[in-house]
C-alpha cells in the first residue's frame, strides 16, 4: 500500500511509520503541524493534505479533533481511504466524518487494540444479562497527563456497549464528573471517572456492582505500538472497499457489517 500519515512528526506518527515499513508498505509522505515543521528531520517528505491524499491509497489520522472537519472536507474530494483514530470529536465534527464516508471508505475507531475491542463485546453481552436495576455500571479510565479529552474515546465506547446491551443510549444514562453534593446515584446510570498522570498509555476498567458481588473487566495498554499496529491492519482491510463508515468491530468480525452505512 501507499500510506500517508497525518501528523507524521508526532509520537503516534513515528510509530505508524515504523509499523508501515515493517509490514512492507510505502510511506509516501506525511503532514506536519506548524510547531513541528522546523524540527522535522526525516527521509519521508512532508506534504500538504491534498497532495498526500492524491498520492496515497490510504491516510491514517491520529491528529487533533479540531482538524477533523477540514480533513474530512479535503479527503472527501479524493480517492484515498481514511483511517481515523482521533478522539474527542464533537457531534458537528462527526457529521463531517459521516458526510465524507458517502464518498470514500472511512474506518473510525477510538481504540485500535484487539483487547479493548474484545472487552467491548464482552461488556455488551454482560450488560444484556445483568439487570440494570441491581448491577451498577461504572467505568474508570486513566491516561497520560497530556491527553486533552475526558472521558476517553475508548471509555465512551465501553459505555455505549453497556448501553446497547441494556437497550438504551449512552446519552440517556451517562453520569460523568461527579463532584460535591451531586445526589444519589441514579438507577441504571453508567458512571464515568477520568484520571490523568505521568505517561500512562491507557487503562480502562468496567465494573458491574450489585449488593452481593462485583464483576470487573479491565484492559491496560503498555505501548502505543498496539494502536499503530491495529491502525495498519485496519488500513490494509479498508483499501479497496466501497464508500461507507466502517468500525473496528466489523474488521475483526465481532459483529455484522452495518448495511445502512454501505453506499
Amino acid at each position: 500500500m501507499r500510506v500517508g500519515i497525518l501528523g507524521i512528526a508526532g509520537r503516534m506518527g513515528q510509530e505508524l511509520v515504523a509499523q508501515a515499513r515493517a509490514a512492507g508498505h510505502d510511506v509516501i509522505g506525511g503532514t506536519l503541524n506548524p510547531a513541528s515543521a522546523r524540527a522535522y528531520r526525516n527521509d519521508i517528505p512532508a506534504l500538504g493534505l491534498p497532495d498526500l491524499a492524491g498520492q496515497s491509497d490510504v491516510v491514517i489520522d491520529f491528529t487533533h479533533a479540531d482538524a477533523v472537519a477540514e480533513h474530512a472536507r479535503i479527503l472527501s474530494t479524493g480517492r484515498a481511504a481514511w483511517v481515523l483514530g482521533t478522539t474527542g470529536i464533537s457531534p458537528e465534527q462527526q457529521l463531517q466524518v459521516e458526510a465524507a464516508s458517502h464518498r470514500i471508505a472511512v474506518l473510525q475507531a477510538a481504540h485500535f487494540g484487539l483487547g479493548i475491542n474484545l472487552l467491548m463485546t464482552v461488556a455488551r453481552q454482560l450488560a444484556a444479562i445483568l439487570p440494570a436495576e441491581t448491577y451498577d455500571a461504572e467505568i474508570v479510565e486513566m491516561h497520560h497527563r497530556q491527553k486533552v479529552d475526558a472521558p476517553s474515546g475508548s471509555a465512551l465506547l465501553l459505555g455505549q456497549a453497556v448501553a446497547e446491551g441494556r437497550g438504551t443510549t449512552l446519552a440517556a444514562v451517562m453520569e460523568s464528573g461527579r463532584d460535591g453534593h451531586c445526589g444519589a446515584r441514579a438507577t441504571g446510570a453508567i458512571g464515568f471517572a477520568s484520571l490523568r498522570g505521568g505517561q500512562i498509555v491507557g487503562e480502562h476498567s468496567l465494573s458491574f456492582t450489585a449488593l452481593g458481588e462485583q464483576i470487573t473487566l479491565s484492559h491496560r495498554a503498555f505501548d502505543r505500538n498496539i494502536f499503530a499496529a491495529g491502525a495498519m491492519r485496519a488500513a490494509a482491510w479498508l483499501v479497496g472497499r466501497p464508500p461507507g463508515l466502517y468500525g473496528i468491530d466489523e474488521m475483526l468480525d465481532l459483529r455484522p457489517a452495518r448495511e445502512h452505512d454501505r453506499q
